[in-house]
């Protein structure tokens, strides 16, 4: 065996070794978010109610619980907390993840085409003006009204950066910031003129994120797209890492990113959208999540998406932990966490020395 290959060994060795422990970091996570709150629940106990609970019985025991209520609290409260962290988490790292690579930017996050601003304009339209008290769509509220704006924006922005031919990185970038500028008027429009104190404090909270809505009715459809969008992005590794050297490079591989980019671009914007409409604005997580994985893992997108994925997951459940137990008996937005947690981070990156996007 060559030294070439053994270092590819033991490379591989080390990346699955790592993958693992993240894998483990986030399930011990997961069993102490679900012990801490108003009602403390020993660790070994939520444990033994998680198992028993998800594996119908066969493994965990819950005949040694010292409330009964434990249960409920566990299943019906925290848990769906739980795995909304995990899933929103996986989501905003991966459309981050992917974005940077459409408009070849490591600023580039989940929001950069002007998605938050068209999912804060739904959302505020929904809070303050409605969509009509005998409407079923008044019934749909807050989410509907995000996940639309959301939708609305991509389109308008993936229809604008077609103009006049292909749709580079660059007109995509300019595009976004173009129509989220636009959004974000009509926000402040629509403030401006409601006269409903209530409804402003709402759309100012729900700006900076929160899990609390969080419930095992609404985790299907949340499960379902991003778990979807997980799996269609982890097997294009290899058109990932062309959008990194350019057009020029593409075509001499046969590869149309121009298509790529666009169809990679609805997908991202379903995916964020649907999280919006669920916990609001969840800044940095997205930007910060990616950078962390490309310096553990390398550039490659083939590794590089199975561990940003789990570092999303870890970072959001623990972000969630934090905005539930820094302050006793109040809950802050988590928005204002991962910002807290991502901008020293970020700092970091830039004046270290030796830091590449791509490489």
């Amino acid at each position: 065996m060559s030294v070439i290959d053994a270092k590819k060994r033991e490379k591989g060795r080390l990346y699955y070794t790592v993958i693992c422990g993240l894998i483990g970091s986030i399930m011990v996570s997961a069993v102490f978010s679900v012990s801490i709150g108003q009602v403390h629940i020993p660790f070994t106990q939520s444990m033994n109610i998680m198992l028993h609970t998800l594996t119908h019985g066969y493994l965990g025991s819950i005949d040694r619980i010292d409330n009964e209520s434990y249960l409920n609290i566990i299943m019906q409260v925290r848990m769906p907390r739980v795995l909304f962290a995990l899933l929103i988490g996986m989501g905003l790292s991966l459309c981050g993840a992917i974005m940077q690579a459409i408009v070849q930017n490591p600023l580039a996050d989940p929001y950069i085409l002007g998605i938050s601003s068209g999912a804060s304009l739904g959302a505020t339209f929904a809070i303050l003006v409605g969509f009509g008290s005998g409407a079923m769509l008044a019934q749909l509220g807050v989410a509907f009204g995000a996940f639309v704006g959301a939708m609305i924006t991509s389109v308008a922005v993936l229809v604008l950066s077609s103009i006049g031919g292909k749709a580079t990185s660059v007109k995509l970038v300019l595009s976004g910031v173009v129509i989220g500028a636009l959004c974000s008027s009509f926000s402040s429009l629509i403030i401006y003129f409601a006269n409903n104190a209530e409804g402003i404090k709402t759309v100012t909270f729900w700006s900076m994120g929160s899990l609390a809505s969080a419930s095992w009715q609404k985790a299907p459809v949340l499960a379902v797209i991003v778990l979807v969008g997980c799996l269609v992005f982890l097997f294009q590794h290899r058109v990932l890492n062309t959008m990194l050297v350019g057009d020029e490079s593409a075509i001499t591989l046969g590869i149309n990113l121009s298509v790529y980019r666009k169809l990679y671009m609805i997908v991202t914007a379903l995916i964020t959208g649907t999280m919006v409409a669920y916990a609001g604005m969840i800044g940095f997580v997205g930007l910060i999540v990616p950078h962390i994985s490309r310096g553990m893992f390398g550039a490659d997108h083939k590794r590089l998406m199975p561990g940003t994925l789990l570092l999303g997951g870890l970072f959001l459940i623990w972000s969630d932990i934090l905005s539930r137990t820094l302050i006793t008996n109040v809950e802050l937005p988590i928005g204002i966490i991962t910002s807290v947690i991502g901008s020293p981070l970020f700092i970091y990156m830039i004046v270290k020395k030796g830091y590449n996007f791509g490489g």
